[in-house]
């Protein structure tokens, strides 16, 4: 779990202190940076402490065992990870992606559309809202919030609903009817 995401008791709350609005549309969005388009979320991975190391290295040497770094570099060369959205483990790096826990196209929905370019990459960049978790999961969900996709993982929901509101609370983001029903449900897994 990441650094700074709220215990069950405060996701509640500020689930419940979250504005309810329908998701705005995506004109404008653009998240792939190919053929000289700009990103709205900035350049992906950008090092936002600018201690030499990317999210996506910082993201895999906090989330896997027996990470071994590459000589001379902060990235990471092998390591393994208890994939928890699925419970398997996976050993091939090459084989595991990071999740943007709130979807980036999400965010731009739910009001990072009016943000400036530098809260945009903040926000793209949160250690909050990036785990690291086998690629086939990532890309089965895609862009999808709560009322959409959970964790095939049932134990990882109270986990995945405490990380997603810390994000959407963190950033003042509005949250669908549906989507609020589904986070408030995954709440009510919490221990």
């Amino acid at each position: 779990m990441p650094a700074g995401t709220l215990d069950a008791p405060a996701a509640r709350t500020s689930l419940a202190a979250l504005p309810v609005a329908a998701p705005g549309r995506l004109d404008g969005y653009v998240r792939d940076c190919d053929d000289g388009k700009a990103c709205v979320f900035g350049q992906p991975w950008f090092d936002t402490d600018g201690d030499g190391c990317d999210q996506r290295s910082q993201v895999l040497a906090r989330d896997l065992a027996e990470v071994q770094r590459k000589p001379g570099r902060c990235g990471v060369q092998s390591g393994v990870l208890d994939d928890p959205y699925t419970g398997k483990q996976v050993t091939t790096v090459s084989k595991i992606q990071i999740d943007h826990v709130v979807p980036l196209a999400e965010m731009w929905r739910s009001g990072a559309a009016s943000w400036a370019p530098d809260q945009r990459v903040a926000a793209a960049n949160d250690l909050r809202n990036l785990v690291a978790v086998e690629g086939k999961v990532n890309q089965s969900k895609g862009d999808k919030t709560p009322d959409e996709w959970m964790p095939p993982a049932a134990g990882y929901a109270c986990s995945y609903g405490r990380m997603y509101v810390t994000v959407k609370a963190a950033y003042g983001l509005s949250v669908a009817p549906a989507e609020r029903s589904a986070l408030e449900q995954a709440l009510t897994t919490c221990g």
